[in-house]
């Protein structure tokens, strides 16, 4: 089994995905725009070949490079874990006649606009949106501002080809909707859209001819979008052990419902749900790629499995070998310091570790003398605990603790 995967180094969680294809048996090549040279070592034992490209972004270029590189090699899978790369790896797909999801399979999963009306086609309940396209600075306003009116605040402007919540905002009235206006001046496709009320969790899901063969819920606390607004908060989410509730069973049943709207073939999928004060399950949007900010190492951790080299074997094979119970919630809080510049120190860590030790399986806080991150640019930010225990009331009281007790400190 020949696989070229795209960006085997980066970001950093493609690195395990790497891994994870060696593991399960295929040759990879790589392709990306990192040198050679700076491949991790993990990464470069797991490469049989590797084509560095100027730009891994653009695709034209990307794809003739590759199909030189290639000549007399006969490749069976073209993979991505990445978002910005998944039209990338269908177009190469489709270009060479190799298996694997088509170009307008993929765009379902990437346009939010069209990923929305195919869901509402097959009669699923999604928000209300409009696409805007910008033509000059003036004219998206307008635009802008006229699909506002048609959908009603208060709503969510984000981009079309978006990932994760970069550039995306709530707006209650006009004069937030001007704001933001400005802010997303250079975003050239717009999706303006009805702001959901409810908690919001994920449907994560391994599939192989687009049925899961795993599936996770986890819960965002609290919601992505309030916690990218204020620069004190502490983002958790919490991987749900028990998806044999009423609220996670409907957000289950909606998510392979979307799978199957959509034409989902083998590998990861990532969406996003709300749950309504109505008991209402409503679609948010969905990703053909996994989760990121370690959203898969929680799910390693919470059925102490690995998803890594099981997405390879599906991707490979169509087949998923490791036993998937759920064992645990697990949580992942991301902290904030206070101040610029470098950590001059954490408060409250040791005694966190003293009173919930067992229940802590990763400290990835930035130590002192590290530079801070910015908060804005990655939901990373200044490091990571990751927690878990069985019972969901306990691990959301640990989360709960590291997010208030514990404070870093920058100058």
């Amino acid at each position: 089994m020949r696989v070229v995967f795209l960006g085997p180094a980066y970001p950093l969680e493609m690195q395990q995905f790497t891994r994870g294809l060696a593991e399960v048996g295929a040759e990879v090549y790589g392709v990306g725009d990192g040198a050679a040279a700076s491949l991790p070592p993990l990464v470069r034992k797991c490469l049989s070949g590797y084509l560095q490209v100027p730009r891994i972004l653009d695709e034209d270029d990307v794809i003739e490079r590759t199909r030189v590189w290639l000549r007399g090699r006969e490749i069976d899978r073209v993979l991505s874990a990445w978002e910005p790369t998944v039209i990338l790896a269908a177009r190469m797909r489709e270009r060479w006649g190799i298996p694997g999801m088509s170009v307008d399979t993929v765009n379902g999963f990437r346009d939010k606009q069209l990923m929305k009306e195919r869901v509402a086609a097959a009669g699923i309940r999604v928000p209300r949106a409009e696409r805007v396209v910008r033509t000059s600075r003036a004219e998206l306003g307008e635009a802008t501002r006229a699909a506002a009116e048609r959908v009603g605040f208060p709503l969510i402007i984000k981009p079309i080809a978006g990932a994760g919540s970069a550039d995306t905002y709530a707006c209650r009235d006009a004069a937030e909707l001007d704001e933001v206006i400005a802010k997303t001046a250079h975003v050239r496709e717009l999706s303006v859209e009805e702001y959901i009320e409810g908690e919001e969790f994920t449907y994560d899901t391994v599939c192989v001819d687009g049925h899961p063969v795993y599936e996770n819920v986890a819960q965002y606390l609290p919601k992505p979008l309030e916690a990218r607004s204020e620069e004190w908060i502490s983002p958790v989410i919490i991987t749900v052990r028990d998806l044999d509730q009423a609220k996670i069973r409907a957000g289950v049943a909606l998510g392979r419902q979307v799978l199957g709207a959509l034409g989902m073939g083998e590998g990861f999928t990532h969406m996003e749900w709300f749950y309504t004060p109505a008991g209402e399950a409503v679609f948010g949007e969905i990703g053909c790629r996994p989760g990121g900010a370690r959203l898969v190492d929680q799910m390693n951790y919470t059925s102490d499995i690995d998803l890594f080299r099981e997405w390879a074997r599906a991707s490979c094979w169509k087949s998923f070998e490791a036993e998937a119970a759920r064992k645990y919630n697990c949580g992942i809080i991301f902290k904030r310091a206070k101040g610029r510049g470098r950590i001059t120190g954490i408060a409250g860590l040791e005694r966190f570790k003293a009173q919930f030790g067992p229940c802590v399986v990763e400290d990835e806080l930035l130590r002192p003398g590290s530079p801070r991150r910015d908060w804005k640019a990655t939901l990373v930010s200044d490091g990571y605990l990751i927690v878990r225990h069985a019972n969901w009331d306990v691990c959301r009281q640990i989360c709960a603790a590291a997010a208030t007790d514990i404070t870093m400190f920058a100058e």
